[in-house]
């Protein structure tokens, strides 16, 4: 999205998207052994196509259907973003070639196989409405499979044996981004964004059908000469058009400053309207409806044990267990509570 005097502070819709696409992606007690930790990547899913038609409740596609109010020269952009899962597997460097093994000590860590996720976007920019409403534009979402090996600078190697290495890989991704308008009335629009799994499959277990999922999908659309209207609280004489929205596996709030209207969060979770991150929270902690108190208390009362498999765990989750673990006792009290004027 472009920074301009028109649209909320970049660095705040991306906060605020960041958590939404992180929301659930590792939950307490942040540990692999934890049952909840094991069975990953539950939100926000759009599955391949194939898989998707022939098993109920593993949707294929993510619909957002809102209104926009604009000049029939006003443009949108439309930003798609989801988590792509990598495989993770430590190996031996044999004369440069990979060969997997159940575990390194790396730094004195131990570096298990395990699945990540890495970020991927999909962006349509700068689409005209009254073109959209003439026929739709599609954006493809398109990710070769692959591989990339990462050495471990603490084992690397000498005349004893082989260096060591992280090797990630993933599958590959294929889909598209389908913008549309309908004109309802002038100065008003009815926007669809869909976004559409099509990668094969091949068949398999949920673990393979993770890896070809867009995981914890949502859309940012931004209209830098035109204003969304709520679909949560829309004004009266728009009603009606409201309710005819339709969105699917999504939920499209208004984002920034109260009462800015030129950007919208479409997310698999809901949210109200100009969502916000409380300025007490000293970070994510990936927890649905997270009480950061109790999360950070029930963190810092860990075992040496159990915060030794954190560690050796998802980097994410070493970040939560170090930033807690750093918190000094003023930050600790900011956490009870907060007491902020009414808005006016």
């Amino acid at each position: 999205m472009d920074d301009d005097d028109e649209q909320p502070p970049l660095d705040q819709v991306r906060r605020i998207a960041r958590a939404v696409l992180y929301e659930g992606y590792l939950l307490w007690p942040y540990r692999q052994s934890a049952l909840k930790n094991r069975h990953r990547w539950t939100i926000g899913g759009v599955h391949p196509e194939p898989y998707g038609r022939e098993h109920d409740g593993h949707p294929w596609l993510m619909r957002t259907q809102c209104l926009v109010e604009a000049d029939p020269g006003a443009s949108v952009d439309v930003r798609v973003r989801f988590l792509h899962v990598v495989v993770r597997e430590p190996a031996l460097l044999r004369d440069g070639v990979p060969e997997p093994v159940p575990e390194l000590v790396a730094g004195g860590v131990r570096v298990l196989p395990r699945e990540e996720a890495v970020e991927r976007e999909a962006a349509a920019c700068g689409l005209a409405l009254e073109e959209l409403a003439r026929r739709p534009v599609r954006t493809a979402i398109e990710v070769p499979a692959g591989q990339e090996t990462e050495p471990l600078p603490e084992c690397a190697g000498d005349a004893a044996g082989p260096a060591g290495a992280v090797v990630r890989r993933w599958e590959g991704l294929r889909g598209h981004v389908e913008v549309t308008a309908e004109r309802l009335e002038p100065g008003l629009y009815r926007l669809t964004a869909d976004v559409v799994n099509t990668t094969p499959w091949p068949g398999g277990t949920r673990t393979d059908l993770m890896r070809r999922t867009l995981v914890s999908a949502h859309s940012a659309l931004h209209a830098r000469d035109g204003r969304f209207v709520s679909l949560m609280d829309p004004p009266e004489e728009l009603r009606g058009h409201a309710e005819g929205c339709r969105s699917l596996g999504a939920w499209p709030v208004l984002i920034g400053e109260e009462g800015e209207r030129h950007t919208m969060l479409s997310a698999p979770i809901i949210l109200y309207d100009h969502p916000r991150i409380s300025p007490e929270s000293p970070g994510d902690l990936f927890d649905a409806t997270e009480i950061d108190q109790l999360l950070t208390l029930s963190v810092l009362a860990l075992s040496e044990e159990e915060k030794r498999e954190i560690r050796e765990g998802d980097p994410r989750g070493r970040e939560i267990l170090e930033r807690c673990d750093g918190l000094t006792s003023e930050q600790l009290m900011r956490l009870h509570g907060v007491v902020r004027p009414e808005a006016t």
